[in-house]
């Protein structure tokens, strides 16, 4: 099949620096690489430099840090989003924004399709092309993973030989991970086996191994506006440096370490480890402050669409109308949701240590031991002979004792 031009989402891997020459040889086109800057810690320009050696013909380096943080991270926190109790969604909430910077420039170029790099096997192929074809229906996917025959790291090396192309890429020995600024995350080698506990001092790459800490207990204040964290300690910061101080400080104290055997959308098991130092103590302030601003029956509620709200960026569909509905909901709920919280780190511990809010609903002298003037106990009385009522005419007919 001819084509005129293939954007590729390009990470400088080797993966993506094969598939450069292999869609030229087998579609005899024209390849546009973009890289997606959502605070991965790269070299972008000797990424530049690779993707040109390999044979693009144009480079995208695309910051989007501000753009992950306010419009993909925050409105997941804000919905307690959590996918199995859990993971964080690092990865999921990057990769609807990777594909949608993928289309926009697909657009620009006028290109007849996009790539990826992801494999068959994993959720990221679903994320990728779920929102290309929300955001532009009508344009070619190709995912070389599911159709070429090059099925090893030696055969993907030799392809290069083959090609003429002198690129060192060292023999890999780590795990297999994805960074961004929100996360880092670790699959392959020893992980395989759930039975095997992570070698922290090889695992770790963010986090500080908590169980081998001496430090002492640190204290911080978190202050959010409609849910969304806006100071630490009283300094007011954008989301990017927010997010940065409390990744550093999460970090130092090991806190945001998850390990997680999680079922992927594609039918399987996977087993994985998180580091999410900043969004772990977000997601700890945020909560503590829903306790105290929130009515029982929202918040209740909240929590389901939490779940569901989680399950939707998992499987990648961030543009779909029920996620934008929800976030609808959620935004509103955020109204009330203002405040400041202080917590105690210590040794990959969070430890709640006051919180306060202008919107708060806990009203001591409603909630006291003590002598009040507000409630008056005796009213208790009616209420339960009402809540209780059907469970007593229940009783009445069915749980009679036989005579």
């Amino acid at each position: 099949m001819k084509l005129n031009k293939v954007v590729l989402a390009y990470s400088g891997g080797l993966d993506t620096s094969v598939i450069i020459p292999w869609l030229k040889e087998n579609y005899d086109c024209e390849v546009i690489a973009v890289v997606v800057d959502v605070g991965q810690e790269d070299d972008f320009e000797k990424i530049k430099e690779r993707a040109f050696k390999t044979g693009a013909s144009k480079v995208y380096i695309e910051d989007a840090k501000e753009e992950f943080v306010n419009e993909y991270i925050f409105p997941t926190l804000k919905a307690g989003a959590i996918y199995e109790g859990k993971y964080l969604l690092g990865t999921s909430m990057a990769r609807p924004l990777i594909a949608k910077k993928l289309v926009n420039i697909a657009k620009k170029e006028n290109a007849d399709a996009i790539a990826h790099g992801a494999t068959g096997k994993g959720n990221d192929q679903v994320r990728f092309e779920v929102t290309i074809k929300a955001l532009m229906p009508q344009i070619k996917i190709i995912a070389p993973w599911r159709i070429w025959n090059l099925k090893s790291r030696d055969a993907e090396l030799n392809y290069l030989a083959q090609k003429g192309i002198d690129i060192p890429f060292k023999k890999e020995d780590s795990y297999s991970m994805d960074g961004n600024i929100w996360h880092l995350s670790h699959e392959g080698l020893d992980l395989e086996d759930p039975w095997n506990m992570p070698d922290y001092d090889k695992v770790l790459k963010i986090t500080k191994n908590p169980l081998k800490l001496t430090d002492s207990p640190e204290s911080v204040e978190i202050e959010f506006e409609k849910g969304i964290p806006v100071k630490i300690n009283g300094q007011k910061m954008n989301g990017v440096e927010l997010l940065k101080t409390l990744n550093e400080l999460g970090a130092n104290h090991g806190i945001g370490i998850a390990d997680i055997v999680e079922n992927r959308l594609v039918g399987m098991k996977s087993r994985g480890v998180y580091e999410t130092p900043g969004g772990t103590i977000l997601h700890y302030a945020h909560r503590e402050l829903e306790y105290l601003c929130l009515d029982r029956a929202t918040l209740h509620f909240k929590e389901m669409v939490a779940i569901r709200f989680a399950e939707l960026v998992y499987d990648g569909l961030w543009f779909s109308p029920l996620r934008e509905a929800l976030s609808a909901f959620v935004d509103k709920t955020q109204e009330v949701v203002n405040g400041t919280v202080k917590l105690v780190l210590y040794r990959g511990n969070i430890y709640s240590a006051g919180s306060k809010s202008p919107n708060s609903l806990y009203i001591k002298d409603l909630a006291t031991f003590e002598e009040d003037q507000m409630y008056n106990q005796k009213d208790a009385e009616g209420f339960i002979n009402l809540f209780g009522l059907p469970l007593k005419v229940f009783g009445m007919i069915n749980r009679r004792e036989d005579e």
